[in-house]
């Protein structure tokens, strides 16, 4: 693939970009309609590559046509319209071979305000990746109001009730009726976190605010919690591997992921929950494995995904946590995988850089 690049000037600067970098399809032709450049991802989407395409009009080896069997080229009419006309907006449009592409163009006029066209950009994308992503935000929205729907409506009927009745009902009875709402006042809370943070995931807003994080005291501190609610004091078992280097990180995040894998392990696991930490060369390894079932080998590239459950008898939750752990760790430089552990259950493993303080 020749490496083919595009000028983009301004009254001060001029830069170079390789069209190759870029995420999304680009054809490039002259005012006729010429191909003069494809970049790889034109290529890949399409199969047509550059030296297949160079020179040849655009129709001959794309032919992008609308729903109704129209030649896109033809309506785009470089010739016609407004002579301050310089976009194309983007359109859905199939090949001859009825792969479905979203395609858009830009006019690039000389002079740039009213000239004539000298050459015409075209980005394409993916049709199948846009329903992909509308479909993945539409789970996310029926799983965002049937889990608000429970906790919603149990808060809704006992406020109602105690209000109504609260003259009838015993003290007993009235702190059973209070907890409860408590409790689904914080499982709302708790999606809706959930929901933030698959935003700030997804959009690549998310903030990470480094300071030195002692790991085992995190891991220790969590269990600490587990025991003081209810679990048995054997039920986690931590391991060092090795003098740990300093660490720079989000302990307010590597706190949310530690305890989601543990919670996790406990949920959908058995036996004894063991979390590793020990050093590599680049950071700190932390594996967490439990002694259940495990993941079947078809499933471990799902389980990173949102909405994935492991256990459809044992569902609870929104299915986004590990969607959201695998996100907070690759905003620490980090990688996650998951993996058969040594005595049969799953064993999720992540490693983090030792970091740099964020003065940002």
């Amino acid at each position: 693939m020749h490496g083919e690049h595009i000028d983009e000037r301004s009254a001060d600067t001029a830069s170079v970009i390789d069209v190759n970098d870029l995420p999304d399809g680009l054809v490039v032709t002259d005012r006729d309609g010429h191909v003069l450049t494809v970049n790889r991802a034109a290529a890949r989407l399409t199969g047509v590559t550059h030296d297949q395409a160079v020179g040849r009009h655009l129709r001959d080896v794309f032919s992008f046509r609308d729903r109704d069997g129209r030649d896109w080229w033809k309506w785009l009419d470089t010739y016609g319209g407004l002579p301050t006309r310089t976009r194309q907006p983007e359109l859905s449009l199939r090949t001859p071979g009825g792969q479905e592409m979203l395609v858009a163009a830009r006019l690039v006029r000389t002079p740039e305000r009213g000239g004539e066209i000298v050459r015409v950009v075209i980005t394409l994308r993916d049709a199948g990746a846009r329903a992909r992503l509308e479909r993945s935000r539409a789970d996310l929205v029926s799983t965002v109001a049937h889990e608000l729907r429970s906790p919603l409506t149990s808060v809704k009927g006992f406020t109602a009730t105690l209000l109504a009745k609260w003259t009838r009902f015993t003290d007993d009875q009235k702190l059973v009726m209070l907890e409860t709402v408590n409790a689904d006042a914080d499982r709302v809370t708790r999606l809706i976190t959930e929901l933030l943070d698959v935003s700030r995931i997804e959009s690549g807003r998310l903030e990470i605010h480094r300071q030195v994080v002692d790991i085992p005291a995190r891991i220790r501190k969590i269990i600490a919690g587990r025991v003081a609610a209810g679990e048995p004091d054997d039920r986690f078992r931590l391991e060092m591997g090795g003098e740990l280097p300093e660490t720079w990180l989000d302990q307010d995040k590597i706190d949310q992921v530690l305890a989601n894998l543990m919670e996790n392990a406990v949920r959908h696991g058995r036996g004894t929950v063991t979390i590793s930490v020990e050093p590599n060369e680049w950071g700190v390894t932390v594996s967490v494995r439990d002694q259940g079932e495990g993941i079947p080998p078809e499933l471990v590239t799902r389980v990173f995904q949102q909405f994935w459950r492991g256990n459809a008898r044992r569902r609870g939750g929104t299915g986004l946590g590990l969607f959201i752990v695998k996100g907070l760790i690759e905003a620490h430089g980090g990688t996650i995988s998951v993996q058969r552990g040594p005595e049969g259950g799953a064993e999720f493993r992540f490693m983090v850089p030792t970091g740099t303080p964020d003065f940002a």
